[in-house]
């Protein structure tokens, strides 16, 4: 029988977006597995009570400094670290140099670019020698990381099918709202498909600078009343059981756990084609994508799914189904196991 591990996810951070999301959601299912898992990083208020359910220790680390001495401390028991973004894998690499302890390290690559893109690229180079493997969350991500690295997409839980019945003709915007997703073409895509004229209204959850100038531009299109602007919401699952539709308008997302999280409520999505987004929803009905920034092939994909309900439901089926098969949480932690497993070998520390 295969030992259990201890591992350690570091990532500088005080905050909660998709990065701290994929570290929370790995950690509680390795833990579910029976390895001793801790995580240094991340905003308390959505890390530390979820985690400690699950029995996974959590501890501020919202500094490359505080991350540094957060893994030291640890290392002596720890058999693989796993770093998310640069600064946390700077500080990995710096505690491991500073400890008697060899664990491997391995480094995450949430983001489709090299290190050092905007500062001395030498010093990162000779970084990445001493990280003993890389993951990437998408082909996408790999392609352009500069390294060789596995990959292997985030998954989830599986869920069940909701009762079609309890959907209603909403389409959903779940993402921060800020410049680079694009939530103006999801306002400007929802009021020229007209669809709002035969009873859908459009809601968006999220939060971010970019709220009052797209309050004021559903007000500019004349559909307001047709909007809502839900804020910050933790209940993302159950609003993706009761919608219609999701629409997700970035034009590039080094993955997209929106997306995925859609696909696995078996709700229909009309996505831009860049990126993940392509990864996941290739394959599927032409509706499911249109080219990024396209706001009247946007509207028009919304306009013939919205008057097709037959349609919706064979693509809601069939996203769920590809999430079952390709995108579980079962498989991304066997995935990454598998690369752990193959470093602490490497350096001789397989129990």
């Amino acid at each position: 029988m295969t030992a259990p591990l201890r591992i350690l996810h570091a990532i500088s951070s005080d905050r909660f977006a998709g990065v701290e999301q994929f570290v929370r959601r790995l950690a509680i299912r390795q833990a579910q597995d029976g390895h001793t898992v801790a995580v240094f990083g991340g905003a308390a208020q959505h890390m530390a009570e979820p985690l400690g359910e699950a029995g996974v220790r959590w501890s501020v680390a919202d500094s490359t400094v505080a991350v540094l001495a957060a893994v030291r401390r640890h290392l002596g028991t720890a058999d693989v670290v796993n770093s998310h973004m640069t600064a946390a894998d700077v500080a990995s690499v710096a505690a491991r140099a500073t400890s008697r302890h060899t664990v491997p390290i391995i480094a995450t690559r949430h983001f489709a670019q090299r290190r050092g893109t905007t500062g001395p690229g030498i010093l990162y180079r000779t970084l990445e020698r001493h990280i003993d493997a890389e993951i990437s969350v998408s082909r996408t991500v790999a392609d352009r990381a500069g390294v060789a690295s596995t990959v292997i997409h985030p998954g989830v839980e599986p869920r069940a099918l909701p009762d079609p019945k309890a959907r209603r003709n909403t389409v959903l915007v779940a993402q921060r709202l800020q410049d680079e997703k694009r939530t103006d073409v999801a306002v400007r895509a929802f009021a020229t498909s007209g669809i709002w004229q035969s009873g859908w209204n459009l809601e968006i959850a999220g939060t971010g600078p970019e709220h009052d100038h797209l309050v004021s531009s559903a007000a500019r299109l004349g559909i307001a009343e047709h909007v809502r602007f839900l804020g910050f919401r933790s209940d993302l699952d159950s609003l993706m059981g009761q919608a219609g539709m999701l629409f997700a308008s970035a034009p590039f997302e080094h993955f997209g756990l929106t997306v995925l999280e859609a696909m696995a409520a078996g709700l229909p999505v009309v996505a831009a084609a860049a990126a993940g987004h392509v990864e996941m929803l290739h394959g599927f009905d032409d509706r499911a994508l249109f080219t990024p920034g396209d706001v009247e092939g946007a509207a028009a994909r919304l306009r013939s799914l919205a008057a097709d309900e037959h349609a919706r439901a064979v693509l809601g089926r069939a996203e769920h189904r590809r999430q079952v098969e390709e995108f579980s949480a079962r498989k991304q932690a066997d995935a990454t196991e598998a690369v752990y497993r193959r470093a602490i070998d490497l350096r001789g520390g397989g129990r």
